[in-house]
C-alpha cells in the first residue's frame, strides 16, 4: 500500500495533508519557501475560487492565498492509502 498524493486544487476545503512534492523549478520552490510552505509540513485547504481562481491554505497558523498554477503543482499526501 502507498499513500495517496493529490494536487492541492483537488483537495476539499477543510482537508489536511502533508506537502510531499513541489513540481516546478527553483523559483517556484523559493516562492513557496518564502511563504513558509515546504515539503514535509502539514497544510490545510481553507477555500478555493471558481474557474481556476486562488486557493487559500492554512500552514503554521497563517492563511496564504496561492495562485491556481502554484496550487496545481503542489502535491499533498492526504494520509489515504491506495493499492499499487
Amino acid at each position: 500500500m502507498e499513500k495517496e498524493h493529490v494536487s492541492l486544487v483537488n483537495m476539499k476545503p477543510g482537508q489536511t495533508g502533508v506537502v510531499s512534492t513541489v513540481n516546478g523549478g527553483s523559483q517556484r520552490r523559493g516562492k513557496l519557501h518564502s511563504l513558509g510552505i515546504t515539503e514535509g509540513m502539514q497544510i490545510t485547504k481553507v477555500s478555493s475560487q471558481w474557474l481556476k481562481g486562488p486557493v487559500t491554505v492554512r500552514c503554521r497558523g497563517t492563511e496564504v492565498a496561492l495562485g491556481y498554477g502554484i496550487a496545481r503543482d503542489l502535491l499533498v499526501s492526504t494520509g489515504k492509502e491506495i493499492e499499487k
